[in-house]
């Protein structure tokens, strides 16, 4: 059996590296490293693929989110909601810019930011919602549109963890993730559904006016050479990744297959396990499964992670700390106890190895031992 990862990137490579050093080698000849035509293609195949008007290529998905928030002209002590359960750079880039990150709970089934505590968040300063498609599946984006529009806000759809998912309004209209807000982000770090082989990231937005301002933000500020009109940012994605990118992209939906493949084995298998609580699938949304993350309930974690680290079978966490809680975001507006969903979250939630590249021989492996590691730790 080969040796199991949270993710298998060079399996991967594996199948499509002629490709891969064909797209590589065209860019070396060619030597146009930073908006080349190799970028252009990309961001070209990228737009049709998702049905959206505008993609701007940049450097990560943290910048992706600051140069989404840039592009709004907001002021300093504007109020930004977003979830206490996601990863720091959600709220990293509010804090960064200025602005005010006004943290809500999540949802305890889907993990997404829980829509009812949107609404009670808001005030007089609230001037945009940042909605986390988390681990591979979008928040509900028809109840947060409406608050939006009722309230005058902007939606910034972080969709790092959910390119390729699909939502579907009450009216039939099917949507990807990152393209049903005011502007949508993604990051292609490695192990991202879609990802690159360095840092690499996007923006989406229908909006050519904000398309027009993303443009100008991550060319430092500028539209015409040498002439600034804004303060701007250095936030490029180079050629080499856009090649790797633009290959993948062909088999994203293939790769979103092999990953529910590998989620339904799991939920098979851990089906009847009463400690143990499978992913909920909103029914409006599809999943991409960027993680399969469950509950254990009952169980000391730390001994049932240790068991599977002797059966060399890596489980992470995501996430140990709500944001209310990290020691850089500690504010006296939050108290612990304030968001118990994420709190208990923080408590319960193990993810499982899930790639493209996981075999019956190995899920059958990872299965069998987790449900022994559940026994040998439960409390």
């Amino acid at each position: 059996m080969k040796n199991i990862q949270m993710v298998d990137l060079h399996s991967q490579y594996l199948k499509i590296k002629k490709e891969i050093d064909e797209k590589w080698e065209e860019v070396m000849e060619s030597c146009a490293f930073i908006n080349g035509p190799m970028v252009k293609q990309f961001q070209a195949d990228l737009e049709a693929y998702l049905g959206v008007k505008h993609v701007i290529p940049c450097g990560n998905g943290t910048d992706a989110l600051q140069v989404a928030l840039m592009s709004l002209n907001l002021k300093p002590g504007d109020e930004v909601i977003t979830t206490t359960f996601t990863f720091i750079a959600t709220a990293e880039v509010v804090a960064l810019l200025g602005l005010t990150p006004v943290l809500v709970d999540v949802d305890a089934d889907t993990f997404n930011i829980d829509v009812s505590a949107i609404e009670k968040a808001i005030t007089p300063k609230t001037k945009a919602i940042v909605p986390v498609h988390l681990f591979g599946q979008c928040a509900n984006m028809e109840q947060i549109l409406a608050i939006a529009q009722k309230h005058n806000l902007y939606v910034i759809e972080d969709a790092c963890q959910a390119i390729g998912a699909t939502y579907t309004f009450s009216n039939g209209t099917a949507r990807k993730a990152g393209t049903m807000g005011t502007i949508g982000c993604t990051s292609f770090f490695p192990s991202k559904n879609l990802g690159c082989y360095g840092d690499g990231g996007a923006i989406f937005t229908n909006d050519d006016n904000i398309a027009y301002q993303l443009r100008g933000i991550v060319n430092h500020g500028m539209f015409k050479r040498y002439y600034h009109d804004m303060v701007g940012v250095n936030s490029r994605l180079d050629s080499l990744q856009a090649a790797v990118l633009d290959v993948k992209l062909k088999y994203l939906d293939e790769y979103a297959q092999a990953r529910n493949r590998v989620a339904a084995y799991y939920n098979q298998a851990f089906a009847n396990c009463d400690k143990l609580v499978i992913p909920v699938v909103s029914d409006k949304s599809t999943h991409v499964f960027h993680q399969y993350t469950l509950k254990a309930k009952g169980v000391d974690r730390e001994k049932l992670i240790a068991y599977m680290a002797e059966k060399h079978i890596p489980v992470m966490i995501y996430y140990p700390v709500p944001l209310h809680l990290q020691k850089a975001y500690q504010d006296k507006r939050y108290q612990h106890g304030d968001f118990p969903v994420s709190e208990q979250l923080c408590k319960e939630v193990i993810s499982l190895p899930m790639h493209t590249e996981l075999d019956e021989e190995q899920l059958k492996y990872i299965t069998e031992n987790l449900l022994a590691a559940i026994k040998y730790a439960a409390k």
